[in-house]
């Protein structure tokens, strides 16, 4: 059995694992698109958007309720890949135990 000086040291390491980790998610980009492309978002690790494209053919109708809908949907899908891939490279240090992130 360890003991708990053991223990903590463990659980030190993991932690900084875990920081070296978010600190790589934060670089990294996730794109995402709604309405065949006329809307594209970028998000980073973190899930903080990084850009927005909006193509000018979603501006010829005026309908400012459909391009407010393709912003928020592509933003979701963006935001999705980003929490998956972070939960997937954090999970591999936790052994899934479940520990937040």
């Amino acid at each position: 059995m360890k003991s708990f000086g053991d223990m903590v040291k463990q659980a030190q390491k993991i932690q900084k694992q875990m920081a070296e980790v978010q600190e790589r998610l934060a670089e990294d980009r996730y794109e995402a698109s709604a309405g065949g492309g006329l809307v594209k978002v970028v998000v980073d690790g973190k899930q903080m958007l990084k850009e927005i494209a909006i193509g000018p053919e979603a501006l010829k109708e005026g309908d400012v309720t459909l391009l407010e809908d393709l912003i928020i949907t592509a933003m979701g899908e963006a935001q999705r890949t980003s929490e998956e891939q972070m939960h997937e490279k954090l999970g591999k240090l936790t052994g899934g135990l479940g520990l937040p992130f």
